[in-house]
């Protein structure tokens, strides 16, 4: 794919801009509707261990050492290991190397059990897409890849039938690969991208859940870390120009990191328990106060265009 199909704006996208808006709107204050009584109550540690066996721990206000290893290290032009092998959502062994050399892709690492936060990002994701006039498939890829060695091609081909009917396009399936793979394999991905996670119990007390931050990747034709974009909304202009930046083989800056951890540390227990980051917790509660306030105007507009002078039925006689 040549660096001009990407050049040029369709209709399609300036007339879907205010739709995105009012959707990532409404769709924030679902999130936030959701986690209202997360904002309200205290927070409830997983639990981990033998009732028994539990105690209040001292009060520390210094994160557990294991969020050391949590979190986004931006490695821009960084390439790829692009000769590790995964499989793919229909069982085949399939090197990185195929996905690339004539188009840009978006690569997304996560896992397919994931409580909260990676359905969350992969959400987003589909939903910006939806707003970009780029094909999967034809003028980039999708590559999600899982970062727990345990999960399954099933699991990875059900995911993809859910994001691909959430994207309302089954013609670009070839354009979505999600992908499993070997604990090495895993590693080596990760560390080329500077993605940090680690296991945590999960409510049973074993090691089945990852503490992670949530970021997607550009990444050029070539291979090359493009650009990182953080949390679990994402802009489809940007996504639009870090396409056609990356199809370029261009490197774009580092961003902001803000992180969006699927992770929390409650210092008054010592404990640590599974929620969806305060970020998403307080652009939830935003979004809420917005809406309200922008109804608020709305109706207090109403009010007064009904009350002018002359707007009431004229009687003749």
């Amino acid at each position: 794919m040549g660096h001009g199909a990407f050049v040029g704006r369709t209709e399609k996208e300036d007339s879907m801009q205010g739709l995105g808006k009012i959707r990532r709107s409404w769709r924030g204050a679902a999130v936030a509707a959701a986690l209202c009584p997360a904002l309200l109550t205290p927070l409830l540690p997983a639990q981990v261990s033998r009732y028994d066996e539990k105690q209040m721990a001292p009060v520390s206000d210094k994160p557990p050492d294991i969020l050391s290893k949590v979190g986004i290290a931006q490695r821009l032009n960084e390439q790829l290991p692009l000769s590790l092998t995964f499989t793919d959502d229909a069982g085949k062994q399939v090197q990185l190397a195929s996905y690339f050399g004539k188009k840009p892709a978006i690569l997304a690492l996560v896992y397919y059990q994931c409580p909260m936060l990676c359905s969350e990002e992969l959400n987003g994701l589909t939903s910006a897409l939806q707003m970009v006039s780029f094909v999967p498939g034809k003028d980039f890829s999708v590559i999600v890849i899982s970062i727990d060695p345990t999960e399954t091609t099933d699991l990875a081909a059900a995911k993809k039938r859910g994001y691909l009917k959430r994207y309302g396009h089954p013609e670009t399936a070839a354009g979505w690969h999600f992908m499993t793979g070997t604990q090495e394999n895993i590693d080596a991905v990760t560390k080329a991208v500077g993605f940090g996670y680690v296991k945590i119990p999960g409510p049973d007390g074993r090691l089945t859940q990852f503490a992670h931050a949530s970021a997607i990747q550009i990444v050029t034709p070539e291979g090359k870390l493009a650009q990182y974009y953080m949390g679990v909304e994402y802009s489809p202009k940007d996504l639009r120009l870090g396409l056609v930046e990356a199809s370029a083989n261009r490197i774009g800056s580092p961003v902001d990191n803000i992180l969006t951890y699927c992770y929390h540390y409650d210092p008054q227990t010592n404990k640590h328990s599974l929620i969806v980051a305060r970020v998403v917790q307080l652009g939830g509660l935003i979004t809420l106060l917005l809406l309200g306030g922008f109804m608020l105007v709305m109706f207090r507009r109403d009010v007064r265009k009904d009350n002018k002078p002359g707007t009431g039925t004229k009687v003749n006689g």
